[in-house]
């Protein structure tokens, strides 16, 4: 019979690491009412960053996150990234982007955690069944602003180090964390700290993960794709103040008319955009990425219902979810200069602006695009033979990010997902932007995967977000989990 001593010689002659992974999840099980606890004091501080009047909270959170990355031991820095200038001139610090180490063995990899801790605004008034600062669990689900996008992901992270940390067993990788807070209006000063520091804080770092994305349905999934965002806003300026349409009406070519007729000829009543180049640049739905939809767990009725309407653009599955994110897409998101109060002001206004976005995926080119969409809509307008003044002003280009899901990384996520779930995973896109992940590629030539726990369910930036009890434990133990994997991993 083989010995004790003798089997550790064997295991570590052998290169074989025991990995105690029920030890882990225990840990996770008995701590959960604690960890819920520090999410319920995260949540309860406003750290929208669209809001300058709530920036000293944004500071504070800042710190909060600084502090408990600190109180598990890692090597904390607080890097300043200048400051944002407001709409009248003034200029405000931005808040400090943390970065933390655990971990410097060079014979282990890195894997560096990237997540925000701001959030998008939130009254109760805005219909919240309760107040969006102060964590509610009902039946399992925890409310609040921020729990999922992207509070609770970031500390199920830290908890992830913390539980390796409190039961002195080593981590299987070095890990990093970069932690912001201004990644809902945009991420200001970040981009600008990666290229500053790709060859200091990211030259030891192998794998760049993000946790900020949710599951397609009940099955967990890995996410390899996200949309870009070209936003535009396209301003129609006539007559040189509002005027009367019982006095004017009927006299003048009207501003309001001129937008509603140029934004018709962006995109058919199916769906199709009529924008010359737009379609004919997207690639061809390969017989491979179809097969790996139609095996893609999601339900149309569900989705109809969650949404609260009785059609869809498409009929089908496979057509639905390529439309969600590998294609583009015009979206119109409102049109400023509008009498939008309630009442029935009978006015023309002087000028309108509409604001609509073009949802980027590979092989578009965010400058192409801006260059197709003026041209198109100064020729539609062109033909309308008004007298008014047509501006076209692309004001984000955000590109689209594609990893491959063959990559090792993946199939690290996928062992990791059957570990903890003991289901194979969906591999998804994201029909949204996450314009980091391209920043961090095109940056570092890091690779990336983005390791989603939030739930299809939970209400990203809208009332009543939430992240369930069950998403936020399994959830750390499924980042515990790929740890593990990770470092398993053959040399890529």
């Amino acid at each position: 019979m083989m010995n004790s001593i003798t089997l550790v010689c064997l295991l570590m002659c052998t290169g074989v690491s025991s990995f105690r992974f029920e030890e882990l999840t225990q840990y996770v099980n008995s701590h959960e009412e604690e960890f819920i606890e520090t999410l319920r004091q995260w949540i309860a501080v406003e750290s929208d960053s669209s809001d300058v009047t709530k920036r000293s909270d944004l500071h504070r959170m800042m710190d909060m996150t600084a502090e408990k990355l600190r109180l598990i031991g890692g090597s904390v820095e607080m890097v300043d990234v200048g400051t944002q200038t407001l709409p009248n001139g003034s200029s405000i610090a931005l808040p400090k982007v943390v970065t933390a180490r655990f971990g410097e063995d060079p014979s282990k990899r890195t894997v560096c955690v990237y997540g925000h801790v701001d959030v998008q605004p939130a009254k109760k008034e805005d219909g919240w069944a309760t107040d969006p600062y102060e964590l509610t669990d009902i039946d399992g689900n925890l409310y609040g602003r921020g729990a999922s996008d992207n509070k609770a992901p970031v500390l199920a992270w830290i908890h992830t180090v913390e539980v390796y940390k409190a039961l002195n067993i080593d981590l299987p990788v070095n890990v990093k964390f970069i932690i912001e807070g201004m990644e809902e209006t945009g991420s200001n000063g970040l981009d600008d700290m990666i290229v500053a520091q790709k060859d200091s804080f990211f030259s030891d770092v192998d794998y760049i993960i993000i946790s900020d994305c949710v599951w397609l349905s009940k099955r967990p999934a890995l996410t390899y794709g996200t949309r870009g965002n070209c936003y535009f806003f396209a301003e129609v300026e006539g007559p040189k103040k509002d005027l009367h349409s019982g006095v004017y009406g009927g006299t003048v070519m009207e501003p309001m008319t001129d937008l509603i007729g140029i934004l018709d000829k962006l995109i058919s009543p199916s769906g199709k955009i009529l924008i010359p180049g737009i379609r004919e640049a997207v690639a061809h739905l390969s017989d491979e990425e179809w097969k790996m939809y139609q095996d893609i767990e999601f339900d149309l009725e569900s989705y109809k219902r969650e949404i609260g309407l009785s059609q869809l653009m498409y009929s089908n599955k496979v057509d639905l979810l390529a439309h969600r994110w590998r294609h583009p897409t015009v979206s119109i998101h409102g049109i400023e200069g509008a009498f939008s109060s309630p009442g029935t002001k009978t006015v023309i206004p002087a000028k309108v602006i509409a604001k609509f976005s073009i949802r980027q995926v590979p092989n578009m080119d965010p400058a192409m695009v801006e260059k197709q969409v003026t041209d198109y809509l100064h020729s539609v307008f062109a033909k309308r033979k008004s007298p008014n003044k047509l501006n076209v002003t692309m004001v984000i280009g955000a590109k689209p990010w594609l990893a491959d899901p063959k990559h090792p990384l993946y199939e690290a996520g996928k062992a990791a997902v059957k570990r903890v779930f003991a289901v194979e995973p969906d591999l998804i896109r994201e029909g949204g932007t996450i314009p980091i992940a391209r920043s961090f590629q095109d940056v570092t030539g890091k690779s990336i995967i983005m390791l989603p726990i939030g739930g299809f369910d939970d209400g990203l930036h809208s009332q009543n977000e939430k992240i369930s009890r069950y998403n936020y434990m399994e959830g750390t133990k499924l980042f515990i989990a790929f740890l593990h994997e990770v470092s398993q991993m053959e040399k890529h």
